[in-house]
C-alpha cells in the first residue's frame, strides 16, 4: 500500500472511531412495559413505574427508552403485543394488570428478563420456582389482593352490621376471580352473611348488575381485578344511586366516594417494579432476585360518604385507620 493510500486510511479511522464511539455510548437500553389496562387508564400506576425507574438511576428520554404495549383490556391481544417487545429486542419486560399479561410475555421468551406486578401467588400461578430464588427470567411484586377479602369483609361489617346480604362484584375474565370468591365465601361465612356474586366485565355488564341489586344487597364488596379500578366513577356513581356502602381493595375507590378499602398500597408496589427493572438494567439477574412481598396493608376511610350513608365508623376501625377523608 502506498503511503499516500495509507494515510488516508488512518485518517478515515481516526474520523470514524469517534463517531462509533459516541453512537455506542448514547445508545440507552430499552424497557417493555406491557400492560392489560388500556393506555389512557390508570396512567398513575405507569408514572409509578417510572418513579422506580428513577430512584434506580434511569429516566425515560434521557438514559432509558420505554417501549409501552396496551391489551385495551382484550387479554387476547396480549400474546402479540408481547412478540412485539421481543422482536424490539427490549432488556426487560414489565407485565402488569394480571396473570395474562405475565403468561403472554412468558411464552414469547425464555431469555428476556420480566418483571411482573400480581396479586396472586407466582408459584401457584407458574411464573416461578421459589420465591427467594426464583430462577429462569422471571421475578416481580406480588401482593396476594385475593388473599385480604376475608379481612375486608370483617371490616365492612362491623361498620355496616346489618348488611345480611352482601354482594360480591367480579371480572369473570380475571384469573384470580376463583381464589378471590373462596376467600369472600369464607369470610362470609364466619360473618354468618350471605355472599351474593354477581359478574361483569364490559361497562354494560356492570350497568345491569348493580341494576339487580337494588334492595337486596346491603353492601357491595369490589374484586380486585385491576379493570374495575378504570370503571370505579361508573361503579360508584350506580352505587350512590341506590345507596349501596362499597368496599375495595384499592384506596382510590375512596378517595372517590367508597366508603372504605383495605389494601396493599398499589402505586408502591409498581414503584418497585420499576426499581427492580433498574437492578435488572444494572447487571442482575431475575433468577437471583426474590420475589418482592407486599408487607403493609392500609386501611382507607371515607368519613363523608358514611355520614351521607347514615353509618356511623366504629372507634375501633377509626383508630387503626392509615386514612381518614373528611
Amino acid at each position: 500500500m502506498r503511503r499516500r493510500e495509507f494515510l488516508a486510511l488512518l485518517g478515515s479511522a481516526a474520523a470514524t472511531r469517534p463517531l462509533a464511539a459516541r453512537a455506542q455510548q448514547g445508545a440507552s437500553p430499552v424497557v417493555g412495559y406491557l400492560s392489560a389496562l388500556g393506555r389512557n387508564e390508570r396512567t398513575n400506576l405507569v408514572d409509578a413505574f417510572r418513579r422506580g425507574l428513577g430512584e434506580a438511576g434511569y429516566a425515560e428520554g434521557r438514559n432509558v427508552t420505554i417501549e409501552y404495549r396496551f391489551a385495551e383490556n382484550e387479554p387476547s391481544r396480549l400474546p402479540a403485543l408481547a412478540a412485539e417487545l421481543v422482536a424490539r429486542r427490549v432488556a426487560v419486560i414489565v407485565a402488569t394488570g394480571s396473570t395474562n399479561p405475565v403468561l403472554a410475555a412468558k411464552a414469547a421468551t425464555a431469555t428476556i428478563p420480566i418483571v411482573f406486578t400480581y396479586g396472586g401467588d407466582p408459584i401457584q400461578a407458574g411464573f416461578v420456582a421459589s420465591m427467594n430464588r426464583p430462577g429462569g427470567n422471571v421475578t416481580g411484586v406480588t401482593f396476594f389482593a385475593s388473599a385480604i377479602m376475608g379481612k375486608l369483609l370483617g371490616l365492612l361489617h362491623e361498620t355496616v352490621p346489618n348488611a345480611s346480604v352482601i354482594t360480591l362484584l367480579q371480572n369473570p375474565k380475571d384469573s384470580l376471580a376463583e381464589l378471590t370468591q373462596a376467600d369472600a365465601q369464607a369470610g362470609a361465612l364466619a360473618l354468618g352473611v350471605r355472599l351474593d356474586v354477581r359478574n361483569a366485565s364490559t361497562p354494560g355488564e356492570i350497568d345491569v348488575a348493580l341494576a339487580s341489586l337494588r334492595g337486596l344487597t346491603g353492601a357491595l364488596v369490589m374484586g380486585a381485578d385491576p379493570y374495575f379500578g378504570t370503571r370505579r366513577q361508573q361503579i360508584l356513581a350506580l352505587a350512590r344511586r341506590d345507596a349501596i356502602p362499597v368496599a375495595a381493595t384499592n384506596r382510590e375507590f375512596v378517595a372517590d366516594g367508597a366508603l372504605m378499602s383495605y389494601g396493599n398500597d398499589v402505586l408502591d408496589l409498581y414503584r418497585r417494579a420499576g426499581l427492580y427493572g433498574g437492578r435488572i438494567l444494572k447487571g442482575e439477574k431475575p433468577a437471583d432476585l426474590p420475589i418482592d412481598q407486599a408487607s403493609r396493608f392500609e386501611l382507607a376511610l371515607n368519613l363523608k360518604t358514611a355520614k351521607t350513608l347514615g353509618l356511623s365508623i366504629p372507634s375501633g376501625i377509626l383508630s387503626i385507620a392509615d386514612e381518614v377523608i373528611e
